[in-house]
């Protein structure tokens, strides 16, 4: 299943964007990772039932959350870094817990990634 992420772009620092991203249906856990330039990509954020789980790095600046009638997860990221600069990939899996959910090997689906620049 091939996942659509779009939103990304380039904000100066103390910005704000949306990324957002289609996902198949409501049966999937969908998570946000981002790979920065000579980096290895890195859990962001990810959607339980009972709210978002995010990584100490963004805590308190961005905001996963979803609206099931469009099949839509969002990624509120307030507060930008230059830091977070990277590409942003959105990520979907059926068999996804608690003690997996950072883990890129519990998401089978993977959308192609956006590009967020944070620089003035």
């Amino acid at each position: 299943v091939q996942l659509q992420a779009s939103g990304g772009g380039l904000v100066q620092p103390g910005g704000s964007l949306r990324l957002s991203c289609a996902v198949p249906g409501r049966s999937y856990v969908v998570a946000w990772f981002r790979q920065a330039p000579g980096m290895e990509r890195s859990f962001v954020a990810a959607m339980k039932q009972s709210g978002g789980t995010y990584a100490d790095s963004v805590k308190g600046r961005f905001t996963i959350s979803r609206d099931n009638p469009k099949n839509t997860v969002y990624l509120q990221m307030n507060s930008l870094r230059p830091e977070d600069t990277a590409v942003y990939y959105c990520a979907a899996g059926t068999s996804v817990i608690s003690s997996n959910m950072a883990s890129q090997r519990a998401y089978a689906n993977w959308g192609l990634g956006t590009l967020v620049t944070v620089s003035s």
